[in-house]
């Protein structure tokens, strides 16, 4: 079994977990918040920033850290960032202004976002071995859901399900993937075409759900998956069906939902040889050794 498999496997205790701490230093409500992160951080990053806007707890963005604008003001930075040890975030957080509350979420505290951010919350306990994210991820938005106060009571019960649940062959089958949500779930869905694209090479898309007919429809066909992140806008999913693509469509909670996405990226890996523990071109931090010298190089 590989560390991803396992990591997977293990998000309900960690979800657990995560739902019975109480870290300092989240978001308060009515604060002016920017979150930040790369790659499956920055997604997060969105999901939380819709999530938490869209509920009226105070203006959210989020940017990959490489582009937050350090001139605009905001009352909290928040940083998500396995390694802590990332260039981009690291470089982000020592661009915020004085006065503006900075904290950090990680897997590792032994690491220089310890000394960046104002306040560190620990998940080390959701670290992983493997490249590919996926329990520190969902954990992490756990740990934000939480702090928001949105999160089901069964949520963990879900996840459970989640991990057990048998994936349906025609999506397992599928050679192009289609990812949609709405929402704070655009977030879920582009993190789910990067877990298919780390893992297991796959041909895969994401959108917000109404931008789907704007062009994406156009790929859709037989052999072909479209998945939705939550509820899908009325008469989106006889669209697909008409294409004759197949449609995964689940009122399970979205997180949990990933969950599943994160198991069908592995089960493609399986299916092509590839193992998901050593993606292609990757490594578990991106560390520039001189991101000013190579930028001066380049100009």
């Amino acid at each position: 079994m590989s560390h991803v498999d396992r990591e997977i496997a293990s998000q309900p205790d960690c979800w657990r977990r995560a739902l019975q701490a109480r870290p300092a230093g989240l978001p308060q409500p009515g604060e002016r918040v920017a979150v930040i992160g790369c790659g499956t951080s920055l997604y997060i990053a969105q999901a939380y920033a819709a999530l938490r806007e869209s509920a009226g707890l105070g203006e959210t963005d989020a940017f990959a850290a490489s582009a937050y604008p350090a001139t605009r003001r905001y009352d909290r930075v928040v940083a998500i960032t396995r390694s802590g040890t990332t260039t981009e975030v690291l470089a982000a957080l020592r661009q915020v202004p004085g006065g503006t509350e900075t904290v950090a979420l990680t897997g590792d505290l032994d690491t220089p976002v310890r000394d960046a951010a104002d306040t560190v919350v620990d998940l080390s306990f959701a670290d992983e071995q493997s490249v590919v994210q996926t329990r520190f991820a969902t954990t992490a938005l756990v740990q934000l859901r939480a702090g928001l106060g949105l999160v089901p009571p069964d949520l963990v019960e879900q996840a459970e399900r989640a991990v057990l649940a048998p994936l349906a062959e025609e999506v397992v089958a599928a050679e192009q993937f289609t990812f949609l949500g709405t929402g704070w779930t655009v977030g879920l869905a582009n993190e789910a075409a990067l877990k298919l694209r780390e893992a297991a090479g796959a041909w895969t898309e994401s959108y917000p759900a109404m931008e789907y007919r704007h062009g994406p429809i156009s790929i859709t066909g037989p052999g072909r998956a479209v998945w939705f992140f939550g509820a899908p806008p009325a008469g989106l999913v006889a669209e697909v069906r008409a294409t004759g693509a197949y449609a995964s469509v689940s009122p399970a909670d979205p997180l949990a939902e990933l969950v599943r996405a994160q198991r069908l990226a592995v089960a493609l890996a399986g299916r092509r040889g590839l193992d998901p523990d050593r993606p292609r071109n990757l490594t578990r931090s991106v560390v520039l050794a001189d991101a000013g010298a190579e930028a001066r190089a380049v100009s």
